[in-house]
């Protein structure tokens, strides 16, 4: 898959400073290892793996050289503090939809690079032509949540006990889409096309 409407490297002020979104590839194993292996585990449990697994690390980046999935990173100097992952298959009944992951470090929350690096994945989504884009997080990450409905993200489920932490504790998740086709066919009957386009 391409980011043919997007170039990278691109660098962002935040409020946690500047930012570099750039797109992953196998040179930033280590980097991402150690990022992943700093979050809560907490982060964690809307992924369907564990990224602070190695091994399914070392998946995750044959995916990104198959091209099933991009994945972006947001670096504040030279250190890996959010990656955004843009997930698709189109050997399944599926293949117009796409799904966003974003983790971003505890350090830098709540200073927009959470924002910027979900509009960034949502406008990848875009370029890739995708019909239509879901996400997945706990229902307590309310400030993600905020974001993507900010976006244009509707809820469109809730799966009770649907993850189980290590210690064994189970936890909701909430799954919000934008069906992308809909509101780009709305937005030209209003004589509006390139609104949708980032």
């Amino acid at each position: 898959m391409s980011s043919e409407t997007r170039s990278y490297p691109r660098r962002v002020t935040t409020e946690a400073g500047e930012i570099e979104f750039r797109l992953m590839s196998r040179a930033d194993e280590a980097a991402v290892l150690a990022f992943a292996q700093e979050l809560p585990i907490h982060d964690l449990l809307f992924l369907p793996r564990d990224i602070s697994e190695s091994k399914v690390l070392a998946a995750w980046l044959k995916e990104i050289e198959r091209g099933a999935i991009t994945s972006l990173l947001a670096v504040k100097a030279g250190r890996v503090v959010g990656c955004g992952t843009l997930v698709r298959d189109p050997l399944s009944w599926s293949p117009h939809v796409g799904e966003i992951r974003n983790v971003v470090s505890s350090d830098v929350r709540g200073q927009g690079v959470g924002r910027v690096l979900s509009q960034e994945t949502f406008a990848l989504a875009l370029g890739a032509g995708l019909e239509k884009v879901v996400v997945q997080m706990t229902v307590d990450q309310t400030g993600a949540i905020a974001i993507f409905e900010g976006l244009g993200f509707k809820a469109e489920a809730l799966l009770r006990d649907q993850v189980k932490d290590k210690a064994g504790k189970k936890h909701d998740i909430v799954v919000l889409g934008h069906n992308v086709a809909q509101v780009r066919a709305q937005l030209e009957a209003y004589g509006l096309p390139g609104a949708v386009q980032h």
